[in-house]
């Protein structure tokens, strides 16, 4: 397909927006993904090529996270190996199952995951004394990982919502970990793509490098944000995402 100028700096701003986007609190694919079925591609194909060409976007949000990633390897690592696991299921379902079945699923299972983080400090408090989180946020991330790699809008929502209230620790911290895990669903479920599905590769060229330079961005707003706002903006960014694919795909 060929891009026009304007289609070309549409994606490029789109891609900016949603690299900084997820990096800051999940939900790029919100900008990114209608842009490429505006322009033209079919939603199937825009879903794929938008997972591909946001990869960089997680990466650059990830190496700005250094500095709250430090320490968490104990628990990055088993939650990163069920991450990979879930994100190879859901690529592959992709590939195997309806639309209509996604359509049906997503916008509840965002909503639910906005509820969720909603009420986290309530929630937090109520489990404070009880054994076994660890084991429960591995069960909750594999299908959010499901999720992420079948169509990743709203997986930082999803994603946070479970961390914040199965682990201890700030919702900085909390949204570093989040962002290394979209890393990790995101490069699995676009490798799975490039392998067996089919990506436009004229859109990945101008929206790849631009979401690069939005996922540094996208970090440098949410360090500046306190717990209770980046709260409340993952919120609002997850109503939207909920809005959004209950009324659009």
């Amino acid at each position: 397909m060929h891009l026009g100028a304007g289609d070309i700096a549409g994606l490029a701003a789109a891609g900016f927006a949603a690299g900084a986007i997820n990096s800051a609190a999940g939900g790029g694919s919100l900008v990114s993904f209608p842009t490429l079925v505006a322009i033209g591609y079919p939603a199937l194909v825009a879903n794929v090529t938008n997972t591909v060409a946001l990869c960089p976007g997680y990466f650059g949000g990830v190496l700005e996270y250094r500095r709250e990633l430090a320490g968490q390897r104990p628990r990055l690592i088993p939650l990163t190996t069920v991450s990979v696991a879930g994100a190879l299921a859901g690529a592959a379902l992709l590939g195997a199952t309806s639309q209509a079945t996604f359509r049906a699923a997503a916008p509840a299972l965002v909503l639910a995951a906005c509820a969720l983080l909603a009420l986290q400090p309530t929630v937090k408090r109520r489990l404070a004394r009880r054994r076994g989180k660890h084991r429960w946020v591995l069960a909750a991330q594999l299908p959010a990982a499901i999720y992420g790699a079948y169509f990743g809008a709203g997986l930082g929502v999803v994603v946070l919502a479970i961390l914040a209230v199965l682990v201890d620790d700030t919702l900085q911290r909390l949204n570093a970990a989040k962002a290394w895990l979209s890393l990790a669903i995101n490069v699995v479920a676009a490798a799975y793509f490039i392998a067996f599905e089919s990506v436009r590769w004229e859109a990945v060229a101008v929206v790849a490098p631009a979401s690069l330079l939005g996922g540094p961005a996208g970090v440098f707003v949410a360090r500046r944000l306190s717990d209770r706002t980046l709260r409340l903006s993952v919120i609002a960014f997850g109503v939207a995402a909920s809005a959004y694919l209950a009324t659009t795909i």
